[in-house]
Formats: C-alpha cells, sequence, structure tokens
C-alpha cells in the first residue's frame, strides 16, 4: 500500500510540475507563437470556469465544456503527460472539440469575454462565424 501511495504522490507532483512549468512560460517568454503555446492549455482552463458560470451557456455547451476542463485537469491520459511535445495533445484535442462544440451554440461575444488568452487563436479554433 505504501508503494502505491509513493507512486501517486510523485505523479501528482510531475503533473503540477508540469502546470507551472506552462505558468510560467506563459508568463515569461516574449510574445509569439511559443507563448501562445504554452499559455494555450492555462487560458483553456481558465475559459471552463467562466463558461461553466456563465448563464448564458446553455446546458449541453456548459456539460462539454465542463467533460472537457475535467479531462484536462485529470492526470489519466491516453498520452502520458511527460512525453515531449505530444503529452499534452490529446488535452488540446478535447478541449478544442469542446470550445467548437460550444462555439455552435454560445454567442462569440460569450466565448471571447470568457477567454483570457490572444483572441485570434479562440477565433482561429472556432473557425469562420457561419460554420
Amino acid at each position: 500500500m505504501w508503494d502505491w501511495l509513493v507512486g501517486l504522490a510523485v505523479a501528482a507532483a510531475c503533473v503540477i510540475a508540469s502546470w507551472a512549468v506552462l505558468v510560467l512560460l506563459a508568463r515569461r517568454l516574449p510574445p509569439g507563437v511559443l507563448r501562445d503555446l504554452a499559455a494555450f492549455v492555462p487560458d483553456c482552463l481558465t475559459a471552463v470556469r467562466r463558461l461553466r458560470a456563465d448563464p448564458r451557456v446553455p446546458r449541453p455547451a456548459r456539460v462539454a465544456v465542463v467533460l472537457a476542463g475535467l479531462w484536462l485537469a485529470s492526470p489519466i491520459d491516453l498520452i502520458p503527460e511527460f512525453l515531449p511535445v505530444i503529452g499534452p495533445l490529446d488535452d488540446i484535442v478535447v478541449i478544442a472539440l469542446a470550445l467548437r462544440y460550444a462555439g455552435r451554440q454560445v454567442p462569440r461575444e460569450v466565448l471571447l469575454a470568457a477567454w483570457p488568452g490572444e483572441p485570434r487563436l479562440l477565433l482561429r479554433l472556432l473557425g469562420p462565424a457561419g460554420a
């Protein structure tokens, strides 16, 4: 039992450390593509939290966004987080699909108000307004 607890503590520490590195990079890197990529996951979590509390978001979109946020925060993934570059790929795909789904049901102003990062990233993710 002790081995399981130690293993769980080490896994939790690794996840927390990787999140800390992303937040640090998002704040310290100069403006550009690398900073946008480092800030994408923390921005997604902030947007999920804001959309969950917004009464203008319909229930199906809110459920999709909350499930994507839980997937993003969960240490259990299809692709392990410790793999460089491709580790957070499944998280990014899930959150992108959830935001696109919500984007079809929620006015763009609501999504843009919930997004803390560069608006152009969210607009590119959502695609054309009529789609």
